[in-house]
């Protein structure tokens, strides 16, 4: 397939995705909230009415390259706010989204407003708040987020039907320790903006390392899947539908 790969994280996560999307009835189109380079958008694309936003505009330009090859599915350079103001959607999705917006609720409320009534919100975000660190800060991650807290935030603003579970154990921890070590001894001096700007290129494998990420991912994505309904994960993968 012609897209931009996946790193291992990511790949831990699909897992869930592709579970998630199976699993609902009536999905044909969906929104991504913060599309990065295309990775994700363009196996979306493939089977289903597309429509990404990406506000880093090097990330953006290269997700808007990867669909023309593909010949399907469009890119737009921001937030939801350049969408049509009628554009609604079957699912909204927002993947290491929600932790690089200050305000996470109005965030929320927006992805909200674009689906559909009955429509299904899909997102993950780092777990925990007493995990943050140097790779959270690094990236201009806000925050972490605890399961009942963000269970709470989703309810507040709009959606109901909460489903939370976690994701990438073992392997997301060894992960995350890492990107942690590489933070330490990095002095990024861009700022904040910046710094979420580039997380969606950081750590992106490229030529045959992509293929070793893809192969040395798939016993971990089997290995993770007994530990979905637990709070062991390293990521918080949440499904909500919109309210009313």
């Amino acid at each position: 397939m012609d897209a931009p790969p996946f790193t291992l994280n990511a790949w831990l996560r699909y897992d869930l995705i592709q579970r998630t999307l199976a699993g609902l009835d009536g999905v044909e189109s969906i929104l991504e909230v913060g599309a990065g380079r295309g990775a994700l958008a363009a196996r979306l694309a493939r089977r289903y009415r597309y429509v990404g936003v990406e506000p880093d505009e090097s990330s953006c330009s290269d997700a808007k390259e990867v669909l023309g090859r593909l010949g399907s599915g469009e890119m737009f350079c921001g937030d939801v706010s350049v969408l049509p103001a009628e554009a609604t959607f079957d699912a909204v999705c927002a993947f290491e989204v929600l932790e690089h917006i200050q305000d996470d609720a109005a965030a929320l409320r927006n992805w909200c407003e674009r689906l559909r009534a009955g429509g299904t919100l899909i997102m993950s975000v780092p777990l925990y708040q007493r995990r943050y660190a140097a790779a959270d800060r690094f990236v201009g991650h806000f925050r972490r987020y605890d399961p009942e807290a963000l269970g709470d935030l989703l309810r507040e603003n709009g959606f109901a039907s909460v489903r939370l579970q976690t994701f990438g154990f073992p392997l997301g921890h060894v992960l995350e320790k890492s990107r942690n070590l590489l933070a330490r001894v990095a002095k990024p001096d861009e700022s904040r903006e910046e710094r979420t700007g580039a997380s969606g290129r950081r750590f992106q494998p490229s030529g045959k390392a992509a293929l070793l990420t893809q192969a040395a991912s798939a016993p971990f994505r089997v290995l993770q899947r007994p530990f979905y309904d637990t709070r062991l994960g390293a990521g918080l993968f949440a499904v909500a539908r919109r309210r009313g």
